[in-house]
């Protein structure tokens, strides 16, 4: 018995037949398309097609997860749009602005949206790593030790002002961000999925804080900034806001199991190798340039990898386009590199070395 697929092509549903479409002299394998680009031909040969109901999936579950936040978020599309590629990658933010624009309310009303559970934990200089992991204690009725989990272990986690920890503390999260377990007196314990850490620091006020170390910094999928509202948006808030505060009120509009199957379509969404290649010489030539000292690592250029794929996928494509790497470069790299000190000195900033870097690497454009 021959095995037989149903796949989408041009909005036809098709059952093809793989021992058929094998021959490539066959003109309906020659003259079928799936999606914009492939042909029929090129889906057989792929272990894990993905379909273009998939696609419209992802790209339905975004519109619904943005159009909720922004019911307590104004405007700010693009800050939305990037922690939801964050939520496909289950890749961890580092929200880097000044206070008071929304930063916690972002985290709280995606947590919310995506029905997820959410924890905050305020970074101070005494909190110690059993704060974050929890910690096992003796239960005298029972006489014996129990584990109480940590905030760690909830699904969507706020690490409010992160650089205000002590270096100890701050290392709790990496073994949950990279690992997403957290092992706690010789135990091992795995987080619930999917799972979030999205960080905040604020980059102007600096005084009693502990940088975080490259390491860490590394294990952040994206930098976002959100920036201040338009004068337009700023009324807006107040009017939003007028009233009562609209985050109490706020509605799930997926499910963990919803997003956790959306994760894995997203890792179906097809690069050329030319757009492959384009990525692995975009974050190598951040290693080349005169003015950085230390260029985006081989976590770097995955995550660029990953980022794009699911720019593409809330954005309804089933493949990746150049646009898509340039679009995610600047929130993927910029945190990962560190500037020579000539460049420092000239006042040079990460995301124009970025933008220049982007420039300067040929695009693969169509043969």
């Amino acid at each position: 018995m021959t095995n037989k697929k149903i796949v989408s092509a041009n909005s036809m549903l098709i059952i093809t037949d793989h021992s058929s479409y094998q021959d490539e002299r066959n003109p309906f394998f020659k003259s079928m398309q799936y999606g914009i680009e492939q042909i029929i031909g090129s889906l057989v040969n792929l272990s894990h097609p993905i379909y273009t109901f998939e696609v419209e999936m992802i790209a339905e579950v975004a519109r619904r997860l943005r159009e909720n936040v922004q019911k307590v978020i104004v405007g700010r599309d693009e800050a939305i749009n990037l922690t939801l590629v964050a939520v496909l990658c289950e890749g961890h933010i580092l929200l880097e602005d000044v206070p008071g624009i929304g930063k916690t309310t972002l985290a709280r009303a995606l947590s919310v949206s995506l029905g997820c559970t959410f924890r905050r934990i305020q970074f101070t200089p005494d909190l110690l790593p059993s704060d974050v992991t929890g910690l096992s204690w003796f239960n005298q009725k029972l006489q014996e030790f129990e584990f109480r989990p940590g905030p760690i272990m909830s699904q969507v986690v706020l690490a409010d002002e992160i650089n205000r920890a002590t270096p100890r503390t701050q290392s709790a999260l990496l073994e949950a961000m990279q690992e997403r377990q957290v092992t706690v007196d010789g135990v091992t314990r795995p987080v619930p999925r999917p799972f979030l850490v999205l960080a905040t620091q604020n980059p102007i006020e600096l005084e009693g804080t502990f940088p975080l170390p490259e390491a860490q910094i590394d294990r952040f999928l994206l930098r976002i900034a959100i920036g201040y509202p338009s004068e337009a948006e700023e009324s807006a808030i107040l009017e939003r806001f007028r009233l009562s505060d609209p985050l109490p009120e706020l509605q799930p509009v997926s499910t963990p199991d919803e997003i956790l199957h959306l994760q894995e379509q997203r890792r179906q969404i097809r690069l050329e190798d030319s757009v492959r290649d384009y990525i692995v010489k975009v974050a190598r030539a951040t290693r080349k340039n005169q003015e950085v000292s230390l260029g985006a690592s081989p976590r770097a250029t995955m995550a660029l990898f990953q980022a794009a794929q699911a720019w593409a996928a809330i954005h309804g494509r089933d493949y990746v386009l150049p646009d898509d790497v340039k679009q995610m470069a600047p929130h993927v790299l910029t945190h990962r590199m560190m500037l020579s000190s000539q460049a420092q000195l000239r006042g040079r900033q990460p995301e124009e070395l970025v933008a220049g870097i982007v420039d300067t690497v040929p695009v693969p454009v169509e043969s």
